[in-house]
């Protein structure tokens, strides 16, 4: 049997969510993408891995302590950025703080757990609006649309999101606040 799908990520707050998804639904209805429907609207900060399901508590006890140390810090979004030819999403802030947390969560998966990713790409942080069902004949309409967009707010990045795939959907599974004031 193969092992469930699992990721790591920050989410805004229920606001910022319900925006996000109204872009993501207007793509859906306009230019026929909504496999980032899929998903609520986060930072990846570990992309999806397989885990077995019997060590989902192996895995939570190795987060919890983590997300305890961490401190709560302010994050930025601000406008629509692309990856052409299929990728639409919101653009982060590129706060050191969001970059070192995803550094330590990495090299602290990979000595704790024995986690180790392969990223072909720096860290690039976004949140998603339309991407892989997103055709290439009508990204430069989307494109077009989105980068006229005003959006800009901010949120209080204070826990880390455990999301596991569910054959459909990702589901929130855990949460794990950040203890550091």
């Amino acid at each position: 049997m193969v092992s469930p799908l699992f990721f790591i990520a920050l989410l805004p707050d229920e606001e910022i969510q319900e925006e996000v998804t109204q872009f993501k639904a207007y793509a859906a209805e306009r230019f026929r993408t909504s496999r980032a429907l899929r998903s609520p609207p986060h930072i990846t900060l570990i992309p999806p891995f397989r885990w077995p399901d019997g060590r989902v508590e192996e895995l939570c006890a190795a987060l919890e302590p983590f997300a305890g140390e961490e401190k709560p810090f302010r994050l930025g979004l601000n406008n629509f950025g692309c990856f052409p030819p299929r990728v639409i999403f919101v653009e982060v802030e590129r706060k050191v703080e969001l970059l070192e947390l995803q550094w330590r969560l990495e090299a602290y998966l990979a000595a704790s757990l024995g986690l180790a990713f392969k990223s072909r790409h720096d860290y690039n942080p976004h949140m998603t609006v339309a991407f892989k069902d997103l055709h290439r004949r009508v990204f430069p309409e989307a494109w077009a649309h989105f980068s006229q967009q005003q959006y800009q707010r901010e949120f209080i990045a204070g826990a880390l999101t455990l999301l596991q795939h569910d054959g459909r959907r990702w589901q929130v599974l855990e949460q794990f606040g950040f203890g550091g004031e």
